[in-house]
């Protein structure tokens, strides 16, 4: 078989990451490999998206608040709420405190638990209310932070799709891209989303804006990458539910860190 090429990468990413109606052409290891380099794309369609919509209420009238509640929920409704729902669900495998096979079968339940419920609302009044204050420093400013974290949502995913890093299941998403992307490759692209988001925040306010935009991605990506290895330690390897709260958690600090003067 052919190596994929940049359409099938991206339409692997959009088919799997988003809603978007993206027909996947190819569900092979390489074209994984391809479609988790392009998730940061992904990402800033997503975030894109949830900017404009968060700009438009505004300009009805709409206030910070308001628009910061849209912002958030514009990634949830195009991915269908799986990241949500796998930081829930890791959130109570986690807390469970049970050996590996256990954590992973309640992750596997449909309902939420406790901590999963616990967790999501802490994270979802972190994401609007680091938006709300984003929107207010200035417009320009919260649709940027909106963008930025739901980009480097993505890029921890093609981190986390690294080659080390095992699937805690033969089957599933994670175990389809679970180790597909080499660690040069998974570096390459962050040193661009990093210098992309700097590039584009001296359109704002050079020099301290650059320096936030950096921290903010850098950090983020950071802080999923504990999570990472500690359910790689607790669950012996990487789900799609966890994927999906590595996406969360990179998204709401990158949030918190764009949100500070």
């Amino acid at each position: 078989m052919s190596k994929p090429s940049l359409p099938d990468g991206l339409r692997f990413a959009f088919g799997t990451l988003t809603v978007l109606p993206v027909t996947v052409t190819r569900w092979d290891r390489d074209t994984a490999r391809a479609g988790m380099l392009c998730a940061p794309a992904a990402g800033l369609v997503v975030g894109l998206t949830s900017s404009v919509l968060g700009l438009l209420l505004l300009l009805l009238g709409a206030g910070p608040l308001l628009a910061a509640v849209a912002t958030a929920a514009v990634p949830a409704a195009l991915t269908r709420g799986l990241h949500l729902d796998g930081l829930a669900d890791t959130a109570d495998g986690l807390g469970s405190g049970k050996p590996a096979e256990d954590a992973l079968r309640i992750m596997k339940q449909s309902d939420i638990g406790p901590f999963g419920v616990i967790t999501l609302v802490f994270v979802l009044l972190a994401q609007v209310t680091a938006l709300t204050e984003a929107y207010g420093e200035s417009w320009a400013h919260g649709a940027f932070a909106a963008t930025v974290s739901a980009t480097t949502a993505r890029l921890a995913l093609t981190l986390a799709a690294r080659t080390g890093v095992p699937p805690a299941r033969p089957e599933g998403l994670g175990a389809a891209v679970a180790g597909t992307v080499p660690v040069r490759d998974a570096l390459l692209v962050a040193g661009l989303v990093v210098c992309a988001a700097g590039g584009v925040s001296t359109l704002a306010v050079p020099y301290a804006a650059v320096l936030r935009t950096v921290l903010a991605v850098v950090l983020a990506c950071a802080a999923a990458e504990v999570l990472l290895r500690h359910c790689t330690r607790r669950f012996g390897g990487v789900t799609g539910d966890v994927f999906g709260a590595l996406a969360e958690t990179a998204a709401t600090a990158a949030l918190v860190v764009l949100s500070l003067g």
